[in-house]
């Protein structure tokens, strides 16, 4: 074949007997040789709308945009104060309750009563041997003495179910604690106030957002990758390099490792991956990798 006057034809017989396209050799390659995924981008790994769990007037607002919270930071309040009254009367129910379960007033005068009975019992028993009653009168001091030891169980099942009382009046009263708590917005997650949504004063719903709250101390690179035709496995643990694209500031190389490979394969044979990595801070204080950037994922042999 003459290669001066067919180069192209000549590229093309190479790229054939190679058994590659050229179009794949990159993501092909070979065992020895590293990989780029494509579509590399930053994204969150939490974004997420906080709401209120329960509805009334907004009475404290303690964010605003731009701030960076702690886990367990408050958010906002909202007015407790129907809740409060209903704590309140919770407290009251379970103290009455408390002193009802500890009440044996009523076990220890059967308890007494029992003895009494018995005594008598016995007393005319040995009057009736002797003659000196009637036998009813000896049958009625028995069954009074018989009596008188259900009065022992039925003082010990009210007692029983005073206790279970006083057990329902306190999960009552943490129920109503519950409800206020459920009243201060809380961060779920160390993150920084993206947008504040509703605002002071406002009436909110169950589930009416508050402020949008993302993570960036980590973040999360994902691509897309042909692992058949990698022609070796790739899994979780598999080592990688982060490159971010910065621009003019230069690309951020940063070592990680596969936290995931999808199961799914797309119409391209690629299946999805995402390795996170640890944020870093600017000269400003700011967060150096942003979601949306691009990126490469570069798996290494």
């Amino acid at each position: 074949m003459n290669t001066n006057r067919h180069p192209t034809a000549f590229l093309a017989f190479l790229i054939l007997v190679g058994g590659v396209p050229f179009a794949n050799a990159q993501e092909a390659g070979s065992p020895g040789s590293a990989v780029l995924a494509e579509n590399c981008l930053v994204k969150y790994i939490n974004n997420v709308n906080i709401p209120s769990e329960v509805d009334g007037k907004l009475m404290e607002l303690e964010v605003e945009e731009g701030m960076e919270l702690e886990a367990g930071t408050t958010i906002a309040v909202i007015d407790g104060t129907a809740a409060r009254l209903a704590l309140n009367l919770r407290l009251a129910e379970e103290k009455v309750a408390q002193l009802q379960a500890a009440n044996e007033v009523n076990l220890q005068d059967a308890k007494n009563t029992k003895k009494l009975a018995d005594a008598e019992a016995l007393s005319f028993r040995e009057l009736l041997s002797q003659n000196a009653v009637p036998k009813y009168e000896s049958m009625k001091k028995d069954l009074e003495a018989i009596r008188a030891g259900l009065r022992i169980e039925l003082a010990e099942r009210e007692k029983k179910i005073a206790e279970a009382q006083y057990i329902a009046k306190r999960n009552e009263r943490e129920i109503a604690e519950f409800e206020i708590r459920r009243r201060t917005v809380t961060a779920p997650f160390a993150g920084f106030v993206e947008k504040r949504i509703a605002q002071l004063g406002e009436w909110v719903q169950p589930g009416s957002p508050i402020i949008t709250l993302v993570q960036l101390d980590r973040v999360r690179v994902e691509g897309d990758i042909n692992i058949i035709a990698l022609g070796r496995n790739i899994g979780r643990g598999t080592n990688v390099t982060v490159r971010i694209q910065r621009g003019p500031g230069g690309d951020l190389e940063i070592p990680g490792q596969i936290g995931f490979v999808s199961s799914e394969v797309d119409l391209r044979k690629r299946n999805r991956i995402w390795v996170e990595i640890e944020n870093q801070r600017d000269e400003f204080g700011g967060w150096v990798i942003k979601p949306g950037m691009q990126a490469e994922i570069e798996i290494r042999p």
